[in-house]
């Protein structure tokens, strides 16, 4: 079963999506799985240097004040999936394209999920700066990559068309929000859904869809 996941690294529903996609994992053992993670960045007007958090918040939200009102329910989500989001330590909102460049670096060597573990515990945990190519290569090595490549691959083009193309394609067919996981490039699962909500659909595809009427 194919599984395209587009997502962005600073979105934190994607974060508690990936573990609710895992635990659905969980649930059907049996299923051979493949997984591509798709670019998709929600600030794509970004600077490519990024911006303080706290001017960030206020141009998103008004301020943190109510930032942090939104980020309580996040907090509470991401609880009961084991993860201990750390808002406060995060000093920087950053352009995620080279984060995405990382992760198609990774996907060339099998390495993606790893990767794209790490870039999130990285930001949401420790509030580590991923728009930050020598950052970025530090998260690399950590995630079992070698971090001289991965460097050398970030101070280079190598995939900056591929990501910019892939997310205005995943704009192009509809995505708005993410994440959003595509079953086998037939159906959609969009947001953040509990592990449940996967399972009709897993079955679904393993028993094969109905056929049409002719």
């Amino acid at each position: 079963m194919r599984i395209d996941i587009v997502s962005d690294v600073v979105c934190p529903w994607c974060y508690i999506g990936k573990r609710r996609f895992e635990r659905a994992l969980e649930m059907r053992p049996e299923i051979d799985i493949e997984i591509t993670w798709r670019p998709f960045q929600l600030n794509p007007d970004m600077p490519p240097e990024g911006m303080a958090r706290e001017a960030y918040l206020a141009a998103k939200f008004g301020g943190s004040h109510h930032a942090d009102r939104i980020y309580s329910t996040v907090k509470d989500a991401g609880a009961g999936v084991g993860i201990p989001f750390a808002f406060d330590k995060i000093r920087r909102t950053p352009n995620t394209r080279d984060a995405h460049r990382l992760i198609r670096f990774a996907t060339e060597q099998g390495a993606a999920d790893a990767v794209v573990d790490h870039l999130f515990r990285a930001y949401f945990l420790e509030g580590r700066d991923i728009g930050d190519p020598d950052r970025l290569a530090e998260i690399a090595g950590e995630a079992g990559l070698d971090r001289d490549e991965a460097a050398a691959w970030l101070n280079s083009p190598s995939g900056i068309e591929e990501v910019i193309g892939e997310d205005r394609n995943a704009r192009r067919i509809g995505i708005n929000a993410v994440p959003c996981f595509i079953v086998d490039q037939r159906y959609a699962i969009s947001g953040a859904q509990e592990a449940e909500f996967f399972l009709p659909l897993f079955d679904l595809v393993l028993n094969g869809a109905p056929a049409e009427a002719e």
